[in-house]
């Protein structure tokens, strides 16, 4: 049997410098950008050609921060970190191969000093991940509108309201304003967290943002 050998293709290149605040599926933040940027050997424009036919894209790619540890069990966050379920169950960055799979909308093909870059929204990657292969959605084969969802169907609704005070907002442009209330709405605090007063901080591009969390709320309390 042939043996595999895996690179990267590309990189990722956003405003996500920490994972925590990353959204837990891609897709949901859809105001946040990203840029695909190819490694050397693979800027040949061949390799893309047609792309710009899909509306949106399949990235496999590699879970950097997890050390290669992995677990045959885990504790979902969204299960408050309490149950435990098996790790094929779940979409857990603990996994045997570390690979990522998320779904992104291509907004559109960008020329630059480094060759064509994709620009893609609602990526979940951390800034700088490892992208090992790109392929098309295809809506007929892809999507399964019947599918059951498990576990994570309670939670898919889990939006809060966002809070930025005046004073701060006068401070951004609307595109920052757009791609945090984004990141923030998803409740990005851990869910056996329930400590009204206390402040969590969150780095997103060059802003350290702290904000509390209410049952239904969040509310910023500075942007620096």
């Amino acid at each position: 049997m042939k043996e595999f050998t895996i690179i990267p293709v590309a990189k990722i290149k956003n405003g996500y410098k920490e994972k925590f605040g990353i959204p837990r599926q891609s897709g949901l933040a859809p105001q946040v950008k990203s840029e695909i940027i190819f490694e050397k050997d693979f800027r040949d424009e061949n390799l893309i050609r047609d792309i710009e036919q899909y509306s949106h894209l399949w990235l496999i790619w590699g879970f950097t921060e997890n050390n290669g540890e992995w677990s045959p069990t885990v504790r979902p966050p969204k299960l408050g970190g309490n149950k435990r379920v098996g790790v094929f169950a779940t979409r857990s960055p603990y996994r045997p191969n570390s690979l990522g799979l998320s779904v992104v909308k291509l907004e559109e093909i960008r020329k630059s000093e480094d060759g064509r870059i994709l620009v893609v929204s609602g990526a979940d990657l951390l800034n700088g991940t490892p992208i090992f292969d790109i392929k098309p959605y295809l809506p007929y084969v892809d999507a399964i509108p019947e599918a059951n969802g498990g576990f994570s169907e309670e939670f898919k609704n889990d939006i809060l309201k966002v809070s930025i005070p005046d004073e701060i907002k006068n401070k951004l442009n609307s595109e920052d304003i757009n791609e945090i209330t984004s990141i923030l709405e998803l409740n990005p605090k851990p869910q056996y967290q329930s400590d009204e007063e206390r402040i969590y901080g969150l780095s997103y591009k060059n802003f350290e943002i702290k904000f509390r969390c209410s049952e239904k709320e969040i509310t910023v309390i500075e942007i620096e």
